[in-house]
């Protein structure tokens, strides 16, 4: 398990060197245009929509290590690929894929923590994937800051090639993990996966399509806004400088990486339906926060403030979510197909992150009030659908240490039982 995080947490950190600069580089560094860093950009998301449906299939039959190791690859050449592109076919070649790569890794790694981890340990199995990702993508980000330069083409050079070597050391560090000497991995390993499952038998399965449901309002009114909706709508009606939205943004990382694990206690207390109808609310006071830094009432300084509350109460719903939602699959699924619903919801993530900037982003830099007010209701329903979800949970998939708790009645009856077998 340690390996597998470790993995993880630096391919978080290789793509913590480009994200932030991509568009930069397609559109200025390479003088592509900005028609060219967008479809760039549209690439990524098409390629993760293109063979998403596919990898939870490959994992569930030959197993996430050799999907990853592939995906690995993948994206490694997308990297080095796009470190060296100069022209449109090649940026958008190997623009698909890194998307395709990148995609493929998330799932991958998920059924790898599922298998490697009990029901019981599996909240907190993956809120430390989720502290050391945002971690690693936190520091790569800032790391890749000093050493990017627009005016050298080379520096992009030296920061794809990070990337793709990082890629590269997760696939090393995988590949050596003896991920199937888990004695965890006796009963979740895939047995006669594929038969009778499908996509017709997850769409059965009344719960996993309200979680998906729920997933997707979930991505689309947080990190579907995040970088267009949300940041459109602070610069064009809540006057917020450019550079406060870095600084929005690094309280938003900042929040998770110090709330994560002071959360997690309260969160293994709590049922995971109520969890994330409580991350819904605290999103609704986010969003009215953002509201009020648009009405521009207390000056420039008070609505920069705000917005970056906006931010940091966002990260706060985010470390709640991290160790909630990823395990509420993984106890869906059955155990010969963890892949394939591992894959289908980040399929439903990638759809919200598509479709929440080409909705969020003109209404948040035209419409003020609508755009807030859409996504009060938006938090608003999480809080719904959350609850409604948890009617189709068994107690053990809501409340999972509740199964660790030994039964009041057996323990109140079995005086009883004694005495009945003696006489």
């Amino acid at each position: 398990m340690r390996r597998i995080q470790a993995g993880s947490a630096l391919s978080a950190f290789g793509l913590g060197f480009t994200v932030p600069y991509l568009y930069v580089y397609v559109a200025q560094v390479r003088d592509l245009g900005a028609a060219t860093a967008g479809i760039v950009l549209a690439v990524f998301a098409v390629a993760a929509l293109v063979v998403l449906p596919f990898s939870g299939r490959a994992v569930d039959r030959r197993g996430p290590v050799p999907v990853l190791l592939v995906a690995s690859v993948v994206a490694a050449a997308g990297a080095v690929g796009m470190g060296f592109a100069a022209h449109v076919p090649t940026v958008v070649g190997a623009a698909a894929l890194l998307g395709a790569g990148t995609a493929v890794l998330q799932p991958a790694l998920a059924t790898m923590i599922v298998w490697c981890s009990t029901p019981a340990g599996r909240t907190r199995a993956f809120a430390t994937q989720f502290f050391l990702q945002n971690l690693g993508l936190g520091v790569g980000g800032l790391i890749g800051g000093q050493l990017v330069d627009t005016s050298r083409p080379g520096s992009f050079i030296l920061l794809f090639s990070i990337e793709a070597a990082m890629f590269l050391v997760l696939a090393g560090i995988v590949g050596t993990a003896r991920v199937p000497g888990s004695p965890a991995l006796q009963d979740t390993r895939p047995t006669g996966a594929g038969k009778g499952g499908g996509l017709r038998a997850l769409l059965a399965h009344k719960a996993m399509v309200q979680l998906c449901v729920l997933g997707f309002v979930l991505f689309f009114a947080c990190y579907g806004q995040f970088e267009s909706g949300l940041a459109a709508y602070g610069t064009e009606a809540a006057g917020i400088q450019p550079s406060a939205l870095g600084l929005a943004l690094a309280a938003n990382t900042a929040v998770i990486v110090v709330a994560q694990f002071l959360v997690l206690r309260f969160v293994e207390r709590r049922r995971r339906s109520r969890v994330i109808a409580a991350v819904g609310l605290i999103w609704t006071v986010a969003w009215l926060i953002a509201g009020y830094a648009g009405l521009g009432h207390g000056g420039q300084t008070m609505a920069t403030a705000a917005f970056i509350s906006t931010y940091a109460l966002f990260g706060l719903g985010e470390a709640m979510l991290s160790p909630t939602v990823a395990p509420l699959v993984a106890d869906l699924a059955p155990e010969s197909r963890v892949g394939s619903y591992n894959s289908a919801f980040a399929l439903v993530k990638q759809l919200a992150l598509a479709v929440g900037p080409a909705v969020g982003g003109p209404m948040g830099a035209a419409l003020h009030g609508p755009y807030i007010v859409t996504f009060v209701l938006f938090s608003l329903g999480i809080a719904f659908l959350a609850v409604r979800l948890g009617r189709q949970l068994t107690p053990e998939q809501d409340l999972p240490s509740s199964a660790l708790r030994p039964s009041k009645v057996v323990a109140r009856h079995e005086p009883a039982r004694e005495s009945a077998s003696a006489r």
